[in-house]
């Protein structure tokens, strides 16, 4: 039978606590929200809809065709602009996703006889690059520079470091001086994922790389999506000019797939003005998260220490991690639930997204729910 193998994984899945299921929300839910990634709580603002909308309007409801021929707008152009001036590099290419931005970057720059050492916990969207790309690839130990450098002496051609800049798991931040000074010492470039620190870290939210002295360098490439932070849709890779000139020319998820809709472009433009006028909304979401940790940990708990707005606290078993999650639910909090194989190190997770909008009343209860419902 066509497709039979497909009932066997599916009841080994089931046997191991991992079936995932589609659950729609309603546009009005009742629910606390600390599952999304909505750090700074723009995806609803009134402005940032507006933006939306008003993209729509002007420019219709899809971009209607790849971005090399009728999928540029001016809208486009306008947003990578702003984006680039923003994050501090020179230039900035606007995707129909993260994932597509980070495909993009990888496979684009790791070409044939290349090595891509690549973080053990960087995100699927990277691994997938990864697979993708004509280079090979090393992945080396979580968040080393040494194990980076010592992959990096093992070659003599073209050379590029791959790392998330906050890991969507625990929230740990990658030691990114240390990576780039690594890379620099082979003359190998960084290509870091900053989907997790755009909008949160950095001064203004300027992002990991700001932070971390690195924006605008010659051998640094940053990838970001602009559904985080920026409460929208699509991804971007920001970089120097000739990168950018080169992904345009080389990435095959930018050649061969259609342009970012106008409306998520609109949306994620107002939410970067919004940004830049109100900078301590990334101070607060990093507050927010540091308050969580605390709260979390004296109840208790196995919570991580934050570096930005990303916020784990382990459960025993994927089955006990689904249950909580679920009880989380009805008791009205959505909280993110992370099982193998969305976990590198095979430890489930709740996880918890500190949100810039969130209260203190609002951050009490979430605690409450949490430790009333534990497993």
């Amino acid at each position: 039978m066509a497709f039979g193998w497909i009932d066997e994984q599916a009841e080994l899945r089931r046997r191991a606590g991992l079936v995932r299921t589609l659950r729609p929300r309603p546009a009005d839910s009742p629910l606390l929200d600390l599952a999304s990634n909505d750090y700074l709580g723009l995806a609803r603002h009134p402005e940032v809809t507006e933006g939306a909308a008003r993209a729509a309007r002007v420019w219709g409801g899809g971009s209607t065709g790849s971005r090399l021929v009728t999928g540029t707008t001016g809208l486009h152009a306008e947003l990578e602009r702003e984006l680039a001036g923003f994050c501090g590099f020179e230039a900035a290419l606007v995707f129909s996703s993260g994932y597509a931005a980070n495909l993009a970057a990888v496979t684009a720059l790791g070409p044939h006889g290349s090595l891509i050492v690549s973080d053990a916990g960087n995100h699927a969207s990277l691994i997938d690059g990864c697979r993708l790309a004509r280079g090979t690839t090393q992945v080396v130990a979580h968040a080393d520079p040494d194990a980076v450098r010592k992959a990096l002496h093992t070659h003599d051609g073209p050379a590029v470091a791959v790392s998330d800049t906050v890991f969507s798991v625990d929230g740990d931040a990658a030691p990114l001086a240390a990576l780039a000074a690594a890379c620099r010492e082979r003359g190998a470039g960084l290509v870091a994922d900053d989907a997790h620190g755009l909008g949160v870290l950095g001064a203004g939210g300027r992002g990991a790389a700001y932070a971390a002295g690195l924006a605008g360098a010659e051998d640094v490439v940053v990838t970001v999506t602009l559904s985080k932070s920026l409460g929208s849709q699509g991804g971007a890779v920001l970089g120097p000019a000739r990168v950018i000139d080169h992904l345009v020319n080389a990435a095959r998820t930018f050649i061969f797939d259609t342009g970012l809709a106008p409306a998520a472009a609109g949306a994620a433009l107002a939410a970067l003005r919004l940004l830049r006028r109100e900078p301590e909304r990334a101070e607060r979401a990093r507050a927010v998260a540091g308050e969580l940790h605390a709260r979390l940990t004296a109840a208790g708990h196995a919570a991580v220490r934050p570096d930005a707005a990303v916020v784990s606290v382990r459960a025993p078993s994927p089955e006990s991690a689904v249950r909580w999650a679920a009880d989380c639910r009805t008791a009205g909090l959505a909280v993110g639930c992370f099982r193998p194989p969305s976990v590198p190190d095979g430890v489930s997770r709740l996880r918890l997204t500190a949100r810039a909008d969130l209260s203190g009343d609002q951050i009490e209860r979430a605690v409450r729910v949490i430790g009333e419902t534990r497993p």
